[in-house]
C-alpha cells in the first residue's frame, strides 16, 4: 500500500461502479437475508423450508428472495411446481465467507 504523498497519481473509483457496488452491498444489509444466503450457500431449497428454517413467513421470505434475484445474490430453478432457490455463484459464497472470517476474527 502506497502512502499519499506528492506526486502520486491518484484516481478514484467510477461513481456509476461505485454506486452499483454500493446498491449490491446494501443486500447483505438485512440479517434475514444473510442468514437465507447461509442456508442457500451449499443446496438448492424451497421458499417454504427457508420459512420454517428461519421461523417467518413465506411471504416474507418471498419478498427478501425477490430481493436477492434483483441483485443477483440467488437464483431459482423450477421443477415441476416446485421453485428452488440457490446461490447465484461461487462469488456470493466467498463474499458470505468473507464477512463470516471478518467478523470471527478477534
Amino acid at each position: 500500500m502506497q502512502r499519499c504523498s506528492d506526486g502520486i497519481e491518484v484516481k478514484p473509483m467510477d461513481i456509476e461502479e461505485a454506486q452499483q457496488i454500493a446498491e449490491f452491498l446494501k443486500v447483505f444489509g438485512d440479517p434475514d437475508r444473510v442468514r437465507i444466503l447461509a442456508l442457500l450457500k451449499d443446496k438448492e431449497m424451497c421458499v417454504g423450508h427457508i420459512a420454517e428454517a428461519l421461523s417467518k413467513t413465506v411471504s416474507a421470505v418471498s419478498h427478501q428472495l425477490g430481493i436477492m434475484r434483483r441483485q443477483r445474490l440467488v437464483r431459482y430453478v423450477k421443477d415441476g411446481k416446485n421453485i428452488f432457490y440457490t446461490v447465484d455463484d461461487a462469488h456470493v459464497s466467498m463474499l458470505l465467507d468473507a464477512a463470516q472470517e471478518h467478523c470471527r476474527h478477534k
